[in-house]
């Protein structure tokens, strides 16, 4: 009986301790206990992707030798397309370096990609965030652009060892310069949460009175340079309707977001060139 009160009191000490820390410990304390608990989370976050990955792995291999011959025949006429790219954007990349160099233009590469899973996506949160399997000991920092074969997925938003959160363009804390495809003038763009799981929606504002949107004349939204972290030109969604706002020059709406965001599995992060030299 003794041994149970001990107890009682020790966890109840330890909760007195731990709610005292979180309240009146200076910031960088509490930020450490934090990356802490982070870092220690990771690993489970990883480990249940991969446990994923390899029961897909199992699921596959017991497909019958038919299936796989067939499976093997339709991969080996992909590779055979994908390879004819390969040769062409080779090519193109000797032409366009060869170009660089005749007229002394900067090289237009920029970013690398750096390829990661995604790991987690709560259900509470499906439109703000997701963590990805890769982190610092992957070049990986905080600010960084992340795409996918769709567009836009957002920014790094919080960086461990091992993994990151990725704040979403969905997100309404996401905002950016973007702008029309063909119009190099400025648009901002804000996420604006979700219309359901399956759906969700951008804010665009500051658009020239001139410009008008329709379901049957969309406007195409891409990136803009002035992002920062993102290169021109990458899809972002589509303006469907557009209204004036009350100062009567600029007007605003909502932009259609691509559906591939809600079943992501695997994005890009855009690591600038300049500080993968220096990692």
């Amino acid at each position: 009986m003794q041994w149970r009160r001990l107890t009682y009191i020790r966890n109840l000490v330890i909760l007195v301790v731990a709610i005292f820390a979180s309240l009146f410990a200076p910031s960088f304390v509490r930020n450490g206990i934090k990356d802490c608990f982070r870092e220690f989370q990771a690993p489970i976050d990883s480990l249940s992707s991969q446990f994923n990955d390899l029961a897909t792995f199992w699921g596959l291999s017991s497909n019958t030798k038919r299936d796989l011959i067939e499976a093997g025949r339709d991969l080996a006429r992909l590779n055979a397309g994908y390879q004819g790219k390969v040769i062409e954007n080779e090519s193109l990349r000797s032409e366009l370096g060869r170009l660089e160099k005749m007229l002394y233009l900067p090289s237009y590469d920029k970013f690398k990609h750096e390829v990661a899973r995604v790991c987690r996506r709560d259900i509470n949160a499906w439109w703000q965030h997701l963590t990805i399997r890769k982190g610092k000991m992957h070049g990986i920092r905080k600010g960084y652009a992340v795409v996918y074969a769709g567009g836009v997925v957002g920014r790094i938003s919080e960086v461990g060892l091992y993994t990151s959160t990725v704040e979403l363009v969905s997100s309404r804390n996401f905002r950016m310069a973007t702008c029309a495809e063909g119009d190099d003038r400025p648009l901002i763009y804000q996420g604006a949460g979700s219309l359901s799981l399956q759906t969700a929606q951008g804010e665009v504002s500051d658009v020239p009175a001139d410009m008008s949107a329709s379901t049957t004349h969309p406007i195409t939204l891409v990136t803009s340079s002035l992002a920062g972290t993102f290169p021109d030109g990458i899809y972002v969604g589509k303006i469907l309707s557009l209204k004036s706002e009350p100062d009567g020059i600029f007007k605003s709406g909502y932009v259609k977001l691509p559906k591939g965001l809600a079943s992501i599995k695997e994005v890009s992060v855009l690591v600038p060139i300049a500080d993968a030299k220096i990692r």
